[in-house]
């Protein structure tokens, strides 16, 4: 039986830029991440948290904390992308490595913008964008780990050319296993159609990394209806906590257990903007109930 082992994100946060007045300010984040029981995080957007690689291990060590990953978003569908999206990545992977991470869980710029739902170009790649996509995330991949030694977990993503089931095996396929992992958000996966258990079974040998998250089927049935972007489903609560939404997370747990492989699975809920008073009793409750239906595979030291 492999390990889990369970931390959290600044997303749990309601925290989804680098810098937003409405966000929890990082020092609270860290405070509260340690007192809800977690010791693992992800970095969040670059720039969330401290840059400078000594004040970032001390504010993590002040609180027991240690890193897993640090987050990027890619363009690579793009033809000329490639300058722009490896200065990105090379400062969060060198930060990641710099206070021991071991992972960059790298994400697809969406279609539509972030903030405000606006479309921003089509929701589909042609299959020269999807070449350009797939060779430059090998091409990523391997410059990550030969450089600074962290490995690439891609995440599909809602509103995101990466989104589906369907699009998940394409993008698996056509790309490096030696250097590209699959990140589930089971979140996301559910949200854009697709059935977590199923994606576990057929890209088992692909999974690195795990984000921890549910959907409220009714919201993502008014989602579907009524075509709204991603950032407005959030404001409609469209990812709850656990055990209120799907997938059921005991099954998903017990499968990536049997898998035998070590991963990390952080907890994300999406609830941008949120209250700052929100986020620490989800985060309390959402432990302890992953404490309890995930067996002796669970871990959160």
């Amino acid at each position: 039986m492999g390990t889990i082992r369970v931390g959290t994100a600044p997303d749990s946060w309601g925290v989804w830029f680098a810098e937003d007045p409405r966000q929890t300010p990082y020092t609270r984040f860290l405070d509260e991440a340690a007192s809800a029981g977690y010791r693992w995080i992800e970095l969040g957007p670059y720039g969330y948290l401290p840059t400078d690689p000594a004040l970032l291990r001390d504010e993590v060590a002040a609180r027991e904390l240690r890193v897993s990953a640090g987050t990027v978003f890619e363009h690579l569908h793009r033809g000329d992308s490639w300058a722009a999206v490896w200065a990105r990545v090379a400062d969060v992977a060198k930060l990641t490595a710099a206070v021991g991470g071991d992972y960059v869980v790298v994400i697809p710029e969406m279609w539509r913008d972030q903030g405000t739902g606006a479309v921003l170009e089509p929701g589909e790649l042609t299959a020269e964008q999807w070449k350009h996509k797939a060779d430059g995330m090998s091409r990523l991949g391997r410059a990550m780990y030969e450089k600074y030694g962290v490995r690439a977990q891609y995440h599909p993503h809602a509103d995101s050319h990466i989104d589906t089931e369907e699009n998940i095996y394409r993008f698996l396929d056509a790309t490096d296993p030696a250097f590209v992992d699959l990140c589930l958000d089971t979140g996301h996966a559910e949200y854009c159609g697709g059935d977590s258990l199923a994606i576990i079974a057929r890209a088992a040998d692909r999974l690195g990394y795990l984000h921890l998250k549910q959907v409220d089927p009714e919201v993502r049935t008014k989602v579907l209806a009524e075509d709204l972007p991603f950032s407005e489903a959030v404001r409609l609560g469209a990812m709850v906590e656990p055990p209120h939404g799907v997938p059921d997370l005991p099954p998903v747990l017990a499968a990536i257990a049997e898998l035998d492989v070590d991963v990390f699975a952080i907890v994300e809920q999406d609830m941008y903007p949120c209250d700052a008073d929100t986020p620490l009793p989800v985060a309390q409750r959402t432990r302890r109930y992953l404490a309890g239906c995930g067996g002796p595979a669970i871990r959160f030291d």
